[in-house]
């Protein structure tokens, strides 16, 4: 019989590639095609919307409400991220990012050293998240300040210093597009799919304070929300870090390193997807299984997420703000003492029973944090970071009174972080108090001198008095300052 010829592996494959491109790409592409046709008729363009407003809005003037709850937020995160690097989680991030070296682009909160935008961004976001100091948007359950003010401050620097109402509107847009991102996937969507509502957002409220900083265009923009959206990333896996530390990375730190990614590189020079969040494989349906993109574009311009967040009254887990006030609220009003309270019973949304229920962090562990309040009349930065006071006998004795259940009533979209907690008392006597919006929400909003009281009190301990009261009146007076570097001094050591 004649010699047959083995085909070689490249022809087969060859062969293979070209079998399957003809019976499976017509379909694709028709679908691909039928999908842009869609979007296009519809006037999506979502991405090149977003690029263009986020190109406008860094010369836009803010309202004045919105530049006052802005320059909030941004004392509010200075105060985390300075008590952060004298906490574990930051002290672990900042030896982190010194050992990487790089070029002296940006400072380092509570430092004496220099690194590249991008270390700088993270290291100084893992502080603002090492403990629950930071402000919480109760729709989404975003963290917006953690991951946007860093990233703001680093690109801020390494541009050769931006002003301070640049820096204002850098943020701004930062905690848009971190809260808009979740809405347009589906805060309680992104959370059934065991991811990270938080892990998930952060990396676009980076971008957003990154690109307006660093001046990119439309084009610019777009690859930037490409390179952003390959990174985006959070899984729920974050309740079982008993440490804060990955936490303080999953929260914070990794989306203020991918944002200041993505710009950097657009940056340099790379180039990227143009339309990642229209047509076929965007980012909405790669995420959601009910996506509205529109919601990354509704109201921009005139809904600020800036002006929603929570900015916490107590450097606890939010799910705990409206405990702490309504048993310090009964405390004061009914005479509650260790000796004459029987029980006390505190419900919470169902949703945060697995966050706070119980931990072996004291500042999300909800029974210990009631305990404490009941004992002490009052919840102080060092008492929500005490561990010692869990496993003090008086705490404990307290705490065995408590207990924490999820109440689906409280599931309330209006008011998703409220609380109700019964008392009963040694004779019998019931009360009890809910708490439907804790001081520090945009219903119950703190003053200005009240959030520069907070700060003062974390960020004093680690910078002094004089240069805590220096940074605190800067910031209150943010849109004034030429050069964000002429703050480096009031922040580092």
């Amino acid at each position: 019989m004649p010699q047959r010829r083995t085909p070689s592996r490249r022809r087969v494959l060859q062969s293979a590639s070209a079998l399957a491109a003809l019976t499976l790409s017509p379909p694709i592409i028709r679908n691909a095609a039928a999908a842009d046709a869609k979007a296009a008729a519809a006037g999506a363009d979502v991405t090149g919307r977003l690029a263009r407003y986020m190109v406008s809005a860094r010369d836009k003037a803010l309202p004045d409400v919105v530049m006052t709850e802005c320059k909030h937020r941004i004392l509010d995160t200075f105060g985390a991220m300075v008590s952060g690097a004298r906490m574990h989680p930051g002290e672990m991030a900042l030896k982190y990012v010194r050992g990487l070296g790089g070029e002296q682009q940006a400072s380092v909160i509570g430092s004496s050293f220099r690194t590249t935008a991008v270390n700088a961004a993270l290291a100084n976001a893992m502080c603002a998240h090492a403990d629950e100091t930071d402000d919480f948007e109760p729709v989404t359950k975003a963290h917006p300040g953690s991951a946007v003010v860093p990233s703001a401050l680093a690109m801020a620097e390494k541009e050769g210093g931006r002003s301070g109402i640049e820096f204002i509107r850098a943020v701004t847009l930062g905690y848009d597009l971190t809260c808009r991102l979740l809405m347009a996937l589906g805060p309680d969507l992104v959370r059934g799919s065991h991811r990270s509502a938080e892990g998930t957002s952060s990396t676009f409220g980076s971008l957003g304070a990154a690109a307006s900083l660093a001046r990119l265009d439309e084009k610019g923009m777009r690859y930037a929300i490409s390179y952003s959206s390959q990174q985006v990333a959070g899984l729920w896996s974050w309740v079982k870090d008993e440490d804060h530390v990955e936490k303080a990375f999953d929260f914070a730190g990794m989306g203020a390193r991918n944002g200041l990614t993505a710009v950097t590189m657009v940056q340099a020079g790379l180039t990227g997807v143009h339309d990642v969040l229209d047509g076929t494989h965007n980012l909405f349906i790669a995420l959601s299984t009910d996506p509205k993109p529109e919601e990354m574009l509704a109201g921009l311009g005139s809904r600020f997420y800036v002006t929603e967040t929570a900015i916490k009254t107590f450097s606890v887990g939010y799910p705990i703000q409206s405990p702490l006030d309504a048993i310090l609220t009964l405390r004061k009003q009914n005479g509650l003492t260790p000796g004459n309270v029987k029980s006390i019973l505190v419900k919470i949304p169902t949703d945060a029973t697995g966050i706070v229920g119980t931990s072996a962090m004291p500042d999300v562990n909800c029974p210990h944090l009631v305990a404490v309040a009941l004992v002490k009349g009052a919840v102080s930065f060092v008492d929500s970071h005490d561990q010692a006071l869990m496993k003090d006998s008086k705490i404990l004795e307290q705490r065995a009174k408590v207990t924490v259940v999820g109440d689906k009533a409280l599931m309330d979209p209006a008011a998703p972080r409220g609380a109700i907690v019964e008392v009963e008392m040694m004779d019998g006597k019931k009360v009890e108090h809910f708490t439907k919006f804790p001081p520090g929400t945009k219903e119950n909003p703190l003053s200005t001198d009240a959030v520069s009281a907070k700060t003062r009190d974390l960020i004093a301990p680690v910078l002094g008095a004089e240069k805590a009261k220096k940074l605190i009146d800067q910031i209150n007076n943010l849109e004034k300052v030429k050069d964000i570097r002429s703050l480096r001094p009031l922040f580092t050591t």
